[in-house]
């Protein structure tokens, strides 16, 4: 039986250890043990476990993927180009997200109720999180591009500045004189495809992961965490879901030129699966480069560039949730905002949106920034906890996906012919797309 199991192509495995890991941690709950030991301490193990694998290979993977990819790109020409169309896609498909909950929020109205407003009871984690934000704390975002101390960077996976870092570094190495450029690129080189090495043998041990980290969150939460939220819950979903499942395919069919889209999401489907348990676009970066290079045809030039830049800027799903949150804690509290201060929060959510891993709290505090702005108290987001990590998981499983649209946009927009395929002979990439 094991042995059949493991036999099977890894997305169905994950989706197996999804199934067990619901039903194990709605009937262990919290309370239940094994020989002593209580069941939630396993699942947190496992899941722990698994989750510090891969961040123990995050920041080695994005240094040497991005100035071995950079270092590429500068030896062939076009690195302003691929820059340019790298940001302009990103900055594109967040504005569309953040529009698309825009206009639901203010269709479906989740936080309109004849109910007085809630009482802010003492959120003290929350406050103690977001105490003292505010708009300067977008200035941080840019700050950070530029680390005083790029080896604390490294230590507290400080992603922006380590990118910004490692561009520089691949670009300036291929400025300088044979032996040493080339010493330099194979040295980069060699730490890629050891890291690729280690990605292989982590991901060989995802199910079990996956098991541990949604058996806990199972066996705290339940299904019924967000049932006192459930129209904005509900707002949230459907705005992500247009997202995903439409807004991508037609960027793929129409931007990528991609015949078939809906096969990417088979490509994609290990590296979904991974963000939705983890909840990380940095740690399901070395997924998403395995799905993209071996899956979909998409070269490593490509997706060394783009990837580990958009698990740092690219943050649809995140822009689109804290667009919403904020006007759902608006409606909640009877404020009415007109035009101009809509379209503040949709400048604010697209700008608190890059960078907004590496802020404590992430979304939490980028949301209570635009809560500031607009006068609403930040002390509401303690109103979100209830479905925020359910609603995490669904986000980040918007970023990852729309971060692996882009590489493969931007791949075909480069002349990459193996990332789409030919129906017409069945030729090009494995990416069946």
């Amino acid at each position: 039986m094991l042995k059949k199991l493991t036999s099977l192509a890894l997305h169905w495995q994950i989706l197996i250890a999804l199934v067990l890991a619901a039903l194990m941690g709605t009937l262990t709950g919290t309370e239940a043990t094994i020989a002593g030991i209580s069941w939630l301490a396993i699942y947190t193990f496992i899941g722990t476990l698994f989750l510090n694998a891969l961040k123990m290979i995050v920041v080695p993977l994005v240094v040497s993927a991005i100035i071995t990819g950079i270092a590429a790109i500068a030896q062939q020409g076009g690195f302003g180009r691929l820059g340019l169309k790298t940001l302009g896609y990103y900055a594109m498909t967040s504005f569309i997200a953040i529009m698309i909950g825009l206009f639901l929020v203010n269709l479906i109205q989740p936080g309109v109720s004849d109910q007085p407003p809630p009482e802010l009871t003492a959120q003290t984690e929350v406050v103690e999180k977001i105490e003292g934000r505010g708009m300067g704390d977008i200035a941080e975002v840019f700050l950070r591009m530029i680390p005083t101390n790029i080896v604390a960077a490294a230590a507290e996976t400080q992603l922006l500045g380590l990118i910004f870092f490692s561009l520089l570094f691949g670009y300036f190495m291929m400025k300088i004189n044979s032996p040493y450029r080339e010493s330099l690129y194979h040295f980069w080189q060699g730490v890629f495809e050891v890291m690729m090495q280690i990605t292989h043998l982590i991901m060989k041990f995802a199910p079990i992961g996956v098991f541990g980290l949604v058996a806990a969150s199972v066996a705290k939460t339940g299904f019924d965490q967000f049932a006192n939220l459930a129209l904005f819950f509900v707002t949230v979903v459907l705005a992500l879901a247009i997202h995903f499942f439409v807004v991508m395919p037609l960027i793929l069919r129409f931007i990528g030129g991609v015949k078939n889209p809906w096969k990417h999401y088979k490509v994609m489907l290990p590296a979904l699966l991974t963000a939705f348990s983890t909840s990380s676009s940095a740690s399901t970066l070395p997924v998403s480069m395995e799905c993209l290079e071996k899956g979909a045809g998409v070269s490593n030039r490509v997706t060394s560039f783009v990837l580990p830049l958009g698990a740092t800027v690219n943050m649809d799903g995140t822009a689109l949730y804290e667009c919403v949150a904020a006007l759902f804690i608006a409606q909640l509290f009877g404020v009415h905002l007109d035009f101009t201060q809509q379209f503040l929060i949709v400048v604010v959510a697209l700008l608190t949106s890059i960078g907004v891993a590496g802020i404590p709290s992430a979304s939490l505090v980028a949301i209570s920034i635009i809560l500031v702005t607009v006068g609403l108290p930040a002390e509401a987001i303690g109103l979100l906890l209830v479905v925020d990590r359910l609603l995490d998981m669904m986000r980040t499983t918007v970023n990852i996906f729309s971060d692996s649209v882009g590489a493969v946009v931007i791949a075909r927009s480069e002349g990459e012919t193996g990332v789409l395929a030919d129906e017409k002979d069945g030729s090009a990439a494995k990416m069946g797309v």
